[in-house]
């Protein structure tokens, strides 16, 4: 059974895709079996991976909305073991759609109970926001990662996110955990990015991931030509940190091979 993972952060700009993008690249390097379910009406996760979003019959709206298989919307990207549930910009209407439906909150969790019996690990990657859609990842998942970028406002909102994760907690999903805060977009000649690693750590203790996501170019190009970074510049800054987080998260869910 596959373990499932949510990235949520209702801030923007923080690295949820890139880390869902290059973290299910790196496992998938690895020799586990990946699916990324791209839960964001931006599609990002999709088209960083080289999808055409216009070539797309059925997404994750078709599962949600209109009840199809969620096998027969998978599509597999060009790294052995790692597939992707597509998003498409409908999914936006998705939430108005799903308020007249009963257990709207648990929706998302049906369509992935279908798929996790043939993964090692899912990764839903959760538009900025605290919507509904997020709301129905966060019911689905078994824990969530989230990403905080190394900057100055970095500690803001985080307050919102883990109040909306207790409510979920307490009303919905009882099993979720926090599966770590992930420190992105690190520079360690800037002295700020030093002092958030610091401040996080302080609050958040052992809930941090040791590996640090450095700033990087290629982590940047990489979605560009459609490829993860451990496929676009294997030696990469980026390409390093991701598998040393894969790593990681391998070591402390005790699934290595």
């Amino acid at each position: 059974m596959a373990k499932i993972i949510a990235l949520a952060n209702q801030k923007g700009g923080v690295g949820k895709t890139t880390t869902a993008i290059n973290l299910a690249a790196s496992l998938a390097v690895l020799e586990y079996k990946v699916l990324i379910v791209d839960a964001d009406p931006q599609a990002n996760a999709t088209s960083g991976l080289g999808f055409d979003l216009k070539e797309i019959d059925n997404s994750i709206y078709e599962c949600i909305v209109d009840g199809i298989d969620p096998k027969d919307a998978v599509i597999e990207t060009d790294i052995e073991g790692l597939s992707v549930l597509p998003s498409h910009i409908d999914l936006v209407g998705a939430e108005i759609e799903m308020l007249n439906l009963p257990n709207r909150e648990k929706v998302l969790k049906g369509v992935l109970n279908k798929l996790e019996s043939d993964y090692d690990f899912i990764f839903v990657d959760c538009s900025p926001s605290l919507g509904l859609i997020t709301v129905n990842a966060l019911t689905g998942a078994d824990s969530v990662i989230i990403p905080v970028q190394c900057e100055y406002f970095a500690l803001e909102g985080l307050g919102k996110l883990l109040n909306t994760i207790k409510i979920i907690q307490t009303r919905l999903n009882p099993d979720l955990e926090i599966e770590g805060f992930l420190l992105t977009m690190y520079d360690s000649r800037l002295n700020l990015s030093n002092q958030v690693v610091d401040e996080v750590k302080r609050h958040f203790q052992d809930m941090v991931f040791e590996t640090l996501i450095s700033r990087n170019i290629k982590l940047s190009e990489a979605p560009s030509f459609g490829k993860a970074v451990v496929m676009y510049d294997a030696t990469s800054k980026g390409a390093v940190n991701y598998l040393n987080l894969a790593k990681e998260l391998v070591k402390k869910n005790n699934m290595e091979k």
